[in-house]
This record gives C-alpha cells, structure tokens and sequence, in this order.
C-alpha cells in the first residue's frame, strides 16, 4: 500500500463542488426528455402503446450496444488524457446531438439521434474515477453518495420541467436538453479543473483495454473485486426497468401522461437526493459498506415488488420511499471497488464497469420492454403490465445473494492528492 499527504478539506469540497454541477446539470439534460421521448416514439408509431414499447426496448439496445464500445475508449482517454477533456468532448456533442433530435422528422431520425448520444455520453464514466482523484478512500462513499445526489436532484427537476414544456410542446424538452448541455460544455471549459496531474497518468493510450472485451479482461486482473463487479452488473441490468417501461407502464396503468409522469420522477428524485446527500454517509459509517450494499438492495426488491403489482397509482406511490434506499447500494459498492484500485488504472477499470453496464444494457431493454409489451397485448396468459418491474425484483434479490458472499473489504491500494 503507497501513501501520500491527504487531500486539503477545501480542495476536496472546491473539486466535489465542480463536478457536481457538471453532472447536474447532465443529468438535467437527460431528464427533460424522459417523459416526451416514449411519447413521440408512439406518435411515430401510430400511437400503438404495445408497438411502441418495443420501439424503445430497440432504442435502449443499440444505445447501450455503442456504450459498450464507446465506454472503454472514454475510460483508457481519460486515463491518458486526464478527465477534464473527455467530460467536455462529451458535453459538446450531447448538446449538439439534443439539437439534432429536437428537429427528427421521423422515427429513423430520432434513432441515429439516440446513436449519437450514446457515442458522446461519458462524463458518467468518467465521473466515477474523477470521485476516486480528488477522494481519500475512506470518504469514497459519501463522495459518491453525493453523485448520487446530483442525479437524484437533476431527476427532480429534469423531468418535471420535461413534463411540463412536453405538455406545450413535443419537441421543447429537448431544445432545453441542448441548452442545458452546451451551457455545461462552457461550464466546464472555464470552471470545470483536471483531478489527474500529468505524473499520474497512463504513459501511453492502451488499445488493449480500449477495446470493449479488452476492458472487460482488464478486470481479470482484480479477481478481489469480481464479486462486486458482479453486483453492480445485476443491479444496473435491474435499473435498465425504468428507462425501457415505466412511463409507458404508467401510461397503461394508470392514465399517467407527460406531466404526471414528470412529476412522479420529481418525488422520485426529491427521495434520491435525500438518500444520497443526507443518508448515505451516515448510514455506511454506521453499517459498514457491506451491510450498506445489503440492505440497499433489500430494499430494492421490496420496492421493485410493489411497483410490480401495484393496481392504483397510489399503491405505485407507496413503493418510492422504499426503493429510494437502494440507493445507499451503489456508492458504498463503488467504494469498496475503487480501495482496491491504482489511481493510474481508475479510468480504464470505470470504463471496464461501464462496457458491462452497456453489455446489461443491450439484453435487459429488450427484456423488460418486450415482456411489458407482451403481458399488455392480446395473446398475453394474463394481463400483468407490472411485469417487467418483477422480473427486476427476481434480479435484485440475485444480487443480494452474490453481495452476501463477495461485498467484503480488502486492502486500499493508494491514497490521493488533491492540487
């Protein structure tokens, strides 16, 4: 284990600070459009829900398909080339790819659109080992338990102010997505520092692990964290549920349109924030970072359940508070992760975790989004819209069984500098 002076308290708030916002108002952008996005995928559709469900589980695919090649290259550039650039790249072409889909005339246009932002999309990556920079490891979780407030705070208002322009019109949301994003882009151009020095970088550009299978085998090499690698695969394949079904389930269910729809992700991002920016550190300083993962994904299943056979929106509404816990999960899981990592690795190994994130991305859409579409058609056994959130449930309580056995602490390799 190598050492180093630790990080400065007000360095470490200034950089956090920093890359909060980035990822904000990220966040923010992709938020906006959650509520129109399967809408106008119906209108193009002939306004077929079922038809449409399937459309988005195709969109979600071939986005996650090209995350998973992109995903590594990020990892291994930001390695390389230090993370600032690779977050400003990405936010420039999000906001110009925002533009290109407000003006999609058609159903093919909006699906290169949606190539598009899969390609650009990497300060989510890149942002998990910026936390791993400017962090010592024993203050990882909370650190990453505040990312996890800034998406939870940007899924407050992204998709209410989503639901609410949708509501005008169609296309607005995601004239805000590209203001938002290219208003990030010049954030960070000026605001926004470098978390690598030059001395702590990669010394050459690995193509070896820029390739998707190459950054996965990358992982090989860290056998102690393959079990916690495993937990994070299974539990974001479960998350791909929301993206792939929940406002057309709303819709099918409940009656919920755009705006409902909007401001029913605004309490779920009022819960996250008050999980991740409140709970988080204090929950995982009080349990410890295995029993954080544990119970978080607990919670998880009871959550997921609920949503599953809820009848009434209010019975929906009853699962939030619960399946907002799961968020403790995540940031302690990420933290027991990076302790066993190089400073100089972080990247690639972010960008390894990411091609899998993609790799559950490209089978769980067409899961979830099929099996919604099916229990909802004519041919289904019984009408059970709620489907696909209990099949996520099954995945999560898999998840609590794999973190039992491998969500352990091992050694911490290194401690970090902020400058």
């Amino acid at each position: 284990m190598t050492t180093s002076s630790a990080p400065t308290a007000a360095g470490r708030r200034a950089a956090l600070a920093f890359i909060f916002i980035t990822i904000l108002i990220d966040v923010l952008a992709f938020g906006v459009i959650i509520p129109v996005l399967p809408h106008l995928v119906e209108d193009f559709v002939g306004g077929d829900t079922s038809v449409a469900a399937y459309w988005i589980g195709i969109f979600s695919f071939a986005f996650a398909v090209v995350q998973f090649f992109s995903a590594p290259v990020q990892g291994a550039l930001s390695d390389r080339f230090g993370r600032r650039p690779v977050i400003l790249i990405s936010c420039l072409g999000l906001g110009l790819d925002f533009v290109f889909m407000a003006l999609a005339p058609n159903l093919a246009w909006l699906f290169v659109g949606r190539i598009l932002s899969a390609i650009t999309s990497a300060s989510f990556t890149t942002a998990n080992a910026y936390i791993a920079d400017i962090t010592a490891p024993q203050d990882r979780a909370k650190s990453y338990g505040m990312l996890g407030a800034a998406f939870g705070l940007g899924f407050i208002l992204g998709p209410l102010l989503g639901g609410v322009l949708g509501d005008v019109d169609q296309r607005l949301p995601f004239w805000c997505s590209a203001a938002l994003a290219l208003l990030n882009f010049l954030y960070g151009l000026f605001v926004l520092p470098e978390s690598l020095p030059k001395e702590r970088r990669s010394a050459t550009f690995d193509w070896s692990h820029a390739k998707p299978m190459g950054g996965v085998k990358l992982l090989r090499n860290y056998p102690q964290i393959w079990g916690l690698v495993a937990v994070v695969f299974i539990a974001n394949f479960a998350h791909y549920v929301y993206p792939s079904t929940f406002v057309l389930y709303a819709d099918a269910s409940f009656g919920w349109k755009e705006k409902q729809a909007g401001y029913v992700l605004a309490v779920v991002g009022v819960f996250s924030v008050i999980v991740n920016a409140i709970l988080v550190g204090k929950l995982v300083k009080a349990m410890g970072e295995r029993r954080a993962v544990l119970f978080g994904l607990s919670c998880g299943v009871v959550g997921f359940v609920i949503y599953g056979f809820a009848g009434q929106g209010w019975v929906f509404m009853l699962g939030l508070p619960i399946s907002a816990l799961w968020a403790i999960a995540a940031p302690a899981c990420q933290a027991l992760i990076t302790h066993q990592v190089e400073p100089q690795m972080q990247g690639r190994i972010q960008g390894a975790m990411s091609s899998l994130i993609s790799l559950a991305g490209i089978v769980a859409p067409l899961l979830f989004a099929g099996s919604f579409g099916y229990f909802i058609g004519p041919h289904a056994p019984v009408h059970l819209p709620g489907i696909a959130f209990l099949i996520a449930a099954a995945l999560l309580a898999s998840a609590v069984l794999v973190a039992w056995r491998y969500a352990r602490p091992g050694p911490i390799v290194e401690h970090v500098i902020v400058r």
